[in-house]
């Protein structure tokens, strides 16, 4: 067996993930394109300025990610995810085309907004698990944790270039075009699907098919102390600190009264973070637990410094902070989660980490942006600082109970020890 390629893109020595690679940045710059379009759209088109009802759009978005976790979970195990994903990947197209059109005619109301995003985070509900889990086939168990690193800066690449084209688009030509884009998108990644060399792909057993599934895989988490302490420091952070489209857009608009452009760049400004910390992810052989604690400090911090920040440039600067430590975090969690749960129940755990880490916004949405209107936006970024701090307590806890950490003085500096790495599913005890 050949010892796999070191490096941050040892990945792409495989033909499936360059193909599947290639498309997903395609769709990914789409994506955010049309996320941020969306967002402006709300903010200063169909309403005034009411970060409220860019909360609520986000919660419609993402709060399928609960409701229809028994039925994710299991797509995800039992389905062909190849064809799964061709399947949600050209109904989220579909979407955007519809919404497109009516914003291109002039027909668009608010509450058409909230029906797509409503719809958009069903699909999405599906697509998500099956997406992530996907990439084990592609790659296999030794390059899965580089894997979905370079998913994630390809996301955050997407991030940093479809806002600012974003921005320059709906300065031009409105934002309607800019959902036309994002649909046209999808067909990059239908195509990637079915060029994929199918016979190579790496599947294995699939999970039988029991009453219970869903039940089984929140069994499963309940019996690990570190699953547990993960999915709540994502449930912490995903819950009230990943709003950015509320943070920055309230921030842009009511602070620094920036236009769409502008906009836009903050965004892309954060995405350069965020790349960052996925591309630095991408050369670790393995996620390190340390860097969970670390990810949700700085992420605490980034925050506390963005709240108090008085010119644009300086906040965009922490902005990119933020990303480095939001990218570091995810990755990490996603990458420990993926290679410390057994193949047959992967993606049953995805599916809840998901429905946890993202399944959290329509309850922290609607909050952030409620404190957003009353009090300002600044006094909401201090909601996220406080979510990273919190997850940070999280994960000291469990490194303490679990990990035996210690803390001791050496030669006047702080020296940090805990036990070994999370096991791999074959290293477990039996519980």
């Amino acid at each position: 067996m050949s010892v796999p390629m070191r490096g941050a893109f040892r990945s792409l020595t495989s033909f499936n993930y360059r193909m599947w690679a290639g498309g997903a940045i395609v769709s990914n710059v789409g994506t955010w394109m049309q996320r941020t379009a969306q967002d402006w759209v709300v903010l200063t088109q169909l309403t005034h300025h009411n970060a409220t009802a860019v909360g609520v759009v986000m919660a419609l978005q993402f709060g399928p990610q609960v409701l229809l976790l028994p039925l994710t979970g299991f797509a995800a195990d039992h389905l062909d995810r190849r064809k799964l994903l061709i399947a949600t990947q050209a109904a989220m197209g579909t979407l955007a085309l519809g919404l497109g059109l009516l914003t291109v005619a002039g027909l668009v109301h608010l509450w058409h907004v909230y029906v797509f995003a409503l719809l958009l985070g069903c699909v999405t509900a599906f697509d998500a698990p099956a997406r992530q889990t996907f990439v084990s086939e592609l790659v296999g168990e030794a390059d899965l944790s580089n894997a979905v690193a370079l998913n994630s800066t390809s996301f955050n690449a997407a991030r940093m270039i479809g806002p600012a084209i974003a921005g320059v688009l709906i300065a031009n030509v409105g934002s309607g075009w800019v959902f036309l884009i994002n649909a046209a998108s999808f067909a990059a990644v239908i195509v990637s699907l079915c060029l994929l060399r199918v016979h190579e792909l790496h599947r294995g057993n699939k999970a039988p098919r029991t009453r219970g599934g869903l039940a089984e895989g929140f069994r499963y988490v309940w019996k690990r102390p570190d699953l547990k302490a993960i999915l709540l420091m994502l449930f912490l952070i995903g819950t009230f600190g990943v709003n950015f489209p509320i943070f920055i857009s309230t921030m842009s608009v009511t602070v620094f009264h920036a236009g769409a452009s502008r906009y836009g760049l903050l965004t892309s400004i954060m995405a350069v973070g965020s790349v960052t910390g996925a591309l630095l992810s991408a050369r670790r052989e393995k996620p390190r637990v340390e860097l969970l604690l670390a990810g949700a400090a700085v992420f605490g911090f980034g925050f506390a410094l963005a709240a108090v920040m008085p010119s644009y440039w300086l906040f965009g600067l922490t902005l990119a902070l933020i990303g480095v430590s939001a990218q570091t975090f995810t990755t990490t969690a996603i990458s420990t989660v993926q290679l410390a749960t057994e193949p047959v129940m992967r993606g049953r755990v995805m599916a809840i980490l998901l429905a946890i880490a993202l399944g959290g916004t329509p309850i922290g949405a609607p909050i952030v942006g409620r404190v957003a209107d009353a009090f300002g936006p600044r006094w909401a970024l201090c909601i996220g600082a406080a979510s990273g701090f919190a997850a940070a307590i999280v994960g000291l806890f469990y490194l303490t109970k679990h990990r035996n950490l210690r803390v001791r003085f050496d030669a006047g500096r702080i020296r940090v020890r805990f036990d070994d790495q999370i096991l791999t599913p074959q290293e477990l005890p039996v519980l």
